[in-house]
């Protein structure tokens, strides 16, 4: 962690002189000299790191040259700070500030020279070959693959899982609790999931929903969950849920599973208290319905289901162990090479048979070169004296978490901040981490591009977790194992990384670093006026707390009370860099939070801002991401954004009434990277459109078709784009859609309105792989188009994009279609797919095609076909899939049914 610290104040110190020069005049020649110093000191600290493990010296050292690096980081940054504020600067205050900021460079160095002076008592050897080694270090990992399929993180234990199928497919008449009760590490989540996708208990159920639980529930996330997964509640309650009351929404999930066989996971439960409110929801429903349980408590399971015995998995037996073991450490190869075959079975046997510990090992080895000189530095420095089995666990994941390289020990160490069990989206997590400046960029890559090979590699180190995946693949969420998020807070206090506020008085005054440069609240909004005394080394403040449903004026007068103490924040802390309110209830935000020049992250999603937002904001120049989604009654956005020349993510999308947006000014964001939601204005013709040449991710509404043919000509200078939606206003058709072949980089296209004319496949982006339409009004002939496009494997033909009675897909067409979803085509009754048609085809979903009479019998002998989804399709349709037609599609492990609410 000193070396990252180290690494990022010498970058800085680099930037700072290039890019401030005018605040620097009078002590650029003491910065470089500083910043020369601490480069030194880098060459040591590789090192130094290496041996602070079980030297305590060696870590207080360690520890100064981190405090130093900090120091001067603080420095500077006030300094700029300071002199950006002040208008009057350069004629009145600047002598005062640069004398100031030159005494205490002076010091810094003095210190730094105090601590180099250490180093050769404490055995700190210097690093040859310096950083060169760190860069190729990177080169090489950032190259590895990282292919995310669904891995098997146990070995089958066939009786287990045999017993618990039986258990979940049993057909009694009242609703039962399975339970699943092991220690930590034990993988009972991942026995449960691999329950839960199960094509058994997939075709058992009609519904399913999974839930993680954890020790900081909240009853009404619960509820929510499992009727999103279950689909309890209408397109209408949907869009109002936050504001049903929680009595409403259980009442509604209690009625709607009374008619459902279901099966409901709650995992990772830790108190009865968990059940006792949740139970009301669970009716008896149909037979064979349950709920199943994952604890590490056996009271809770017997509290749930007094009847049921709960299964606790075994440990894994040695083969077992070695054959988990050789599948993270060699990819899939089952055996240990000779040479290794010794020791890779010592240091197996001292896991203990516990899955979590073996998994880490075996993806620690992973990266590893397979030398037996390797191996055997890994086993000698594994604490194998520590017996006990959690404190076993502890000391391999330790032991993995130190063989990180410095910057991902960082990105790592992060996920401490979020709540426990919670699933973190990957987009913010590496938008976070960008703006907390770990990631070093290397040549032509993005800093979200590095951030995003960091995300995989500790993946593959099994760090982390993949939660859920996009339709075609790509990691949208992960989760953190508890175990392992245990060590990223200790470790990380332990780094004065972070801190983590759960609202407990003595734990406040007592135990919490005021050096801590990142702080979660997970408590109560009235909990952090305390944060005052941290301003001078806050970095980052994260907030996690929610409360729903509180009366209107209690409401009113604890929203006024919520934006009182966010002023603390705004005044105070000007060398805050992330600021995420994420579900803080506050109606407007003060001029103040202009004063915090340094912000690169803003998050005011799910927040109750009604006003307009302030014109100080425009201050913001080093701004990278503002997310104001579902930010509801936020009608307009002032015209300050061109202001923010840095900013590389704007985010503003709220369904059915999002802010006005079509007004502002965006020439200058040359370095945007995603406008997912903008609404059509002059904008796209005064340059900024045109000038977005990093624009990756781009989202129009309210185009008019003159305004389409100039975003089309505009493409050709927008070489990365990857995806592009286009949304016309009413009435309106979109013009001949050519020029978009120039677009290389393009995967995902949607157009929303109707298409004059269709482009031929070779008019289409030539690497695109999912293709949206809906109101396209496509020609009857269209489909023979679409069907040519060599590279698209999902299709959405969505309400009114295809209006005709018959859809043919002729011989071999759709060659590498995997994912393909109709929605309501009206129209569509007969739909002739012949034979070789969708190859790979792998998904399909058809919702509310009320006139279609049955699935295609070309689909019927398409072995590749792994999942079939019908949504508030007739009654006859259904009817037959369920018995004329269902033993011809038995080749097809999932068939969902589910019914519409709107279409009863």
């Amino acid at each position: 962690m000193a070396e990252l610290a180290v690494s990022l104040v010498v970058e800085k110190l680099t930037n700072l002189l290039a890019q401030q020069a005018s605040y620097m005049d009078g002590v650029s020649r003491k910065i470089v000299q500083l910043r020369n110093e601490l480069r030194w000191m880098q060459s040591f600290i590789k090192d130094a790191d290496m041996k602070q493990e079980d030297n305590d010296l060696m870590q207080q050292w360690v520890n100064d040259v981190r405090d130093v690096a900090y120091e001067t980081e603080e420095v500077i940054e006030t300094y700029v700070s300071k002199a950006a504020a002040r208008s009057t600067f350069d004629l009145v205050t600047k002598p005062f500030y640069l004398y100031k900021v030159g005494k205490e460079i002076e010091s810094i160095r003095m210190r730094i020279r105090e601590i180099s002076g250490r180093r050769n008592a404490y055995g700190v050897e210097r690093n040859s070959r310096g950083e060169g080694r760190g860069v190729n270090e990177r080169l090489r990992w950032w190259r590895q693959p990282s292919p995310h399929v669904e891995e098997d993180d146990i070995i089958e234990l066939v009786e287990d899982t045999k017993a618990l199928l039986t258990q979940l497919t049993s057909m009694e008449s009242r609703r039962r609790v399975v339970s699943v009760v092991g220690m930590g590490g034990l993988g009972k989540t991942t026995l449960a999931k691999r329950l839960y996708n199960h094509n058994d208990v997939k075709n058992h159920f009609d519904c399913r929903a999974w839930i993680y639980v954890s020790k900081e529930f909240r009853r009404r996330d619960i509820l929510q969950g499992i009727a999103t997964d279950v689909n309890a509640l209408n397109r209408v309650e949907m869009e109002v849920l936050e504001k049903l009351k929680e009595e409403d929404l259980l009442k509604k999930l209690h009625e709607f599973l009374e008619e459902q066989r279901y099966l409901v996971v709650l995992d990772d439960v830790w108190s009865m208290e968990v059940w006792d409110c949740l139970e009301k929801a669970f009716p008896s429903g149909k037979t064979g319905s349950k709920v199943m349980l994952t604890t590490r408590n056996k009271e809770v399971a017997l509290h749930a289901d007094g009847e049921g015995i709960p299964h606790e998995p075994r440990i894994l037996t040695e083969n077992e162990s070695l054959q988990l073991f050789c599948k993270k450490a060699f990819h899939g190869i089952n055996s240990l090479p000779r040479e290794l075959n010794k020791l890779g079975k010592d240091m197996v046997m001292r896991c203990g048979g516990l899955p979590l510990a073996v998994v880490v090992l075996g993806g620690l080895l992973s990266r590893k070169s397979k030398s037996t000189e390797e191996w055997h530095r890994v086993f000698r420095n594994i604490t194998w004296h520590l017996t006990k089995g959690q404190d076993r666990i502890a000391a391999i994941l330790s032991l993995s978490y130190n063989d990180l390289p410095s910057h991902l020990k960082s990105c790592f160490l992060y996920l401490g901040l979020f709540p426990e069990d919670v699933s973190v989206q990957t987009k913010k997590l590496i938008h976070l981490w960008v703006a907390e400046g770990f990631l070093l960029q290397e040549g032509e890559e993005t800093a979200e591009g590095v951030a995003e090979k960091c995300l995989n590699e500790l993946i593959d180190r099994c760090m982390i977790q993949v939660g859920r995946l996009s339709s075609l693949g790509r990691v949208k969420t992960v989760r953190i194992h508890d175990l392992l998020r245990d060590l990223a807070i200790s470790q990380g206090r332990e780094e004065i990384f972070l801190e983590i506020h759960h609202g407990n008085k003595a734990e406040r005054s007592e135990t919490i670093s005021t050096k801590s440069r990142r702080h979660a609240i997970h408590s109560r909004y009235d909990r952090y006026v305390f944060l005052k005394k941290f301003a001078p080394h806050l970095r980052s403040l994260l907030f996690f707390n929610r409360e729903y449903n509180v009366d209107v004026e209690r409401k009113r007068m604890k929203i006024g009370f919520i934006e009182k103490k966010l002023n603390v924040i705004y005044k105070n802390f000007k060398l805050l860099r992330v600021l995420d309110m994420e579900g803080v209830r506050v109606v407007s935000l003060p001029d103040t939070i202009g004063s915090l020049i340094q912000l690169r992250y803003l998050g005011l999603r799910k927040t109750n801002l009604e006003e307009e937002l302030p014109l100080s904001m425009g201050n913001l120049q080093n701004l990278q991401t503002l997310d104001l989604r579902y930010s509801c009654f936020l009608k307009r956005i002032p015209n300050v954004i061109w202001k923010m020349v840095h900013l590389r993510h704007l985010l503003l999308y709220t369904p059915f009434d999002s802010p006005e947006s079509g007004h502002l000014r965006m020439d200058t964001l040359c370095n945007l990277q995603s406008l997912p939601y903008i609404e059509a204005g002059n904008w796209i013709n005064n340059g900024g459109l045109a000038n977005m040449t990093s624009l990756r991710q781009l989202g129009i509404d309210g185009l008019s078709r003159e305004q389409v043919t100039s975003v089309i000509s505009t493409m050709e200078r927008l070489q990365d784009i990857q995806s592009l939606s286009l949304l016309l206003t009413e009435q309106e058709m979109f013009p001949i859609l050519t020029g978009l072949s120039y677009c290389e980089h393009l995967q995902k296209l949607c157009f929303y309105g109707r298409i004059e004319k269709l482009p031929d496949p070779q008019e289409f982006p030539p690497n695109l792989i999912k293709l949206t339409l809906y109101n396209s009004e496509l020609q009857r002939d269209s489909i023979t188009k679409l069907e040519r496009l060599p590279n698209l494997e999902m299709l959405v033909l969505g309400d009114g994009s295809y209006n005709w009675r018959e859809m043919v897909f002729t011989s071999e067409s759709f060659p590498k279609l995997e994912i393909l979803k109709l929605h309501l085509l009206k129209e569509l009754e007969d739909w002739i797919v012949e034979e070789k048609a969708m190859p790979k085809l792998k998904h399909l979903v058809i919702t509310r095609c009320e006139k279609l009479k049955q699935i295609p019998d070309g689909l019927k002998l398409a072995t590749t076909l792994k999942e079939l989804e019908i949504v508030g399709m007739p009654v006859e349709f259904e009817y037959r899939l369920r018995t004329k037609d269902f033993f011809e599609f038995k080749h097809t492990p999932s068939i969902k049914s589910t019914t519409d609410m709107l279409a009863i």
